[in-house]
């Protein structure tokens, strides 16, 4: 890990340097009358520290997956079972397909349910 902290180190301290040589190279042109060929190393100058600083700080990324991600404790799912039923047989015991009304589903004689 401190290795790595040195590489980044001396790679941000080398892009600063070239910035201050595109600066000195800037202010020298700019002195000299040298008109639009100053923006050149204007842009170097201006540009550099934004692209020293994402490589310093871009370092070794780490080698687990030290977060999980969220996932609710919640129970299952209720599924209510199927509404054709079991294939020809019910619950209680009686057949559903006689065509005689369930215990629990019994409605007035003419046979309409409640």
């Amino acid at each position: 890990m401190s290795q790595d902290i040195r590489y980044r180190e001396r790679r941000y301290l080398i892009m600063m340097g070239i910035r201050l040589v595109c600066f000195v190279i800037a202010v020298v042109v700019f002195v000299e009358h040298g008109g639009w060929l100053t923006v050149i190393p204007a842009v170097g100058a201006i540009a550099i520290p934004y692209f020293a600083v994402v490589f310093a700080n871009g370092g070794r990324e780490p080698s687990t997956n030290r977060f999980r991600p969220y996932r609710p404790n919640m129970p299952e799912r209720y599924e209510p079972p199927p509404a054709g039923g079991n294939g020809g047989s019910s619950a209680n015991g009686g057949a559903a397909g006689n065509g005689r009304p369930s215990p629990g589903n019994q409605g007035p004689e003419d046979g309409t349910a409640r």
